[in-house]
């Protein structure tokens, strides 16, 4: 005779799936805010793909020249196709000027101009007066910043008394009849145990699908857990075709190749040796 599984349960205000940079400034934000917040993640927090993200984050500081947010905007539609949701962008280029300054007081260790501004780096398609000059957007720390990024946020969490739970595998959303979602339930695996976290909100910041391709510079955790989670609980997704390719890596083995290598001159070329 077979017994159900015993499923242990925990009970928060806030639920965050997911430890990437995403994930790790929605569990900070809510943490700081005095909310009981949880952290499930199944690789270790600085493990999570952000690791990956070397070349930096753009926004128009202007440190090394003139700039400003609306040609960051129109840089961003522009390489968009026109096809970016133009309020989301409005508001990304506008409010990444305080987000730089608010992770550079976290401890983010930016690297720094000689008189101690945050040093920021040309990329491709970064214009001043709407694509007539050149901007110097980005701001890095050196070719670490995801990996900074993680190792700030995580201990900013961890000194706001949020709680993690590595390892963690979220298997599927709770929905109450309403249709809200009041939780997740997860495998612990490293005891092969069932987990329900119960919570008034749960923030899915689980990263994307790039290992349903054959090859990819994702790593072998962007499996599209958390997209699955919703659409098994009912939930609309958007724009799941807009998939991002980065141009540069190793065919095959998947390892990425920064796009900073072009923001610094490299160019590519193809088998005829043609630009």
């Amino acid at each position: 005779m077979t017994t159900a599984y015993k499923i242990q349960e925990h009970k928060y205000d806030m639920i965050v799936v997911g430890a990437g940079g995403a994930g790790l400034r929605a569990t900070f934000g809510l943490a700081q805010k005095g909310l009981s917040t949880a952290c499930l993640t199944k690789v270790f927090p600085t493990r999570s793909h952000t690791v990956a993200a070397q070349g930096g984050i753009s926004a128009a500081l202007g440190n090394m020249g003139e700039d400003d947010w609306r040609f960051h905007f129109y840089d961003t539609i522009k390489g968009s196709d026109w096809l970016g949701d133009q309020d989301a962008i409005e508001y990304m280029c506008r409010e990444a000027i305080p987000a730089i300054i608010e992770l550079e007081h976290q401890g983010v260790p930016f690297s720094r101009t000689e008189d101690g501004r945050i040093y920021q780096r040309p990329f491709g398609g970064m214009t001043t007066h709407y694509g007539k000059g050149i901007a110097q957007r980005t701001c890095a720390a050196a070719d670490r910043t995801g990996h900074a990024i993680l190792h700030t946020l995580y201990q900013q969490s961890l000194a706001h008394k949020a709680q993690f739970f590595i390892e963690y595998f979220a298997l599927d959303l709770i929905m109450d009849a309403d249709g809200a979602c009041r939780g997740v339930l997860a495998l612990d695996m490293a005891e092969g145990t069932l987990h329900l976290f119960r919570a008034q909100g749960v923030v899915l910041a689980t990263g994307g699908y790039g290992r349903a391709y054959f090859s990819a510079t994702s790593a072998h955790t962007c499996t599209g857990d958390g997209g699955g989670m919703a659409l098994r609980a009912g939930l609309a997704m958007q724009d799941m075709e807009f998939v991002q390719f980065h141009p540069t890596g190793i065919y095959g083995a998947g390892c990425l190749i920064t796009e900073g290598v072009r923001g610094e001159g490299g160019i590519l070329r193809n088998s005829n040796g043609e630009r």
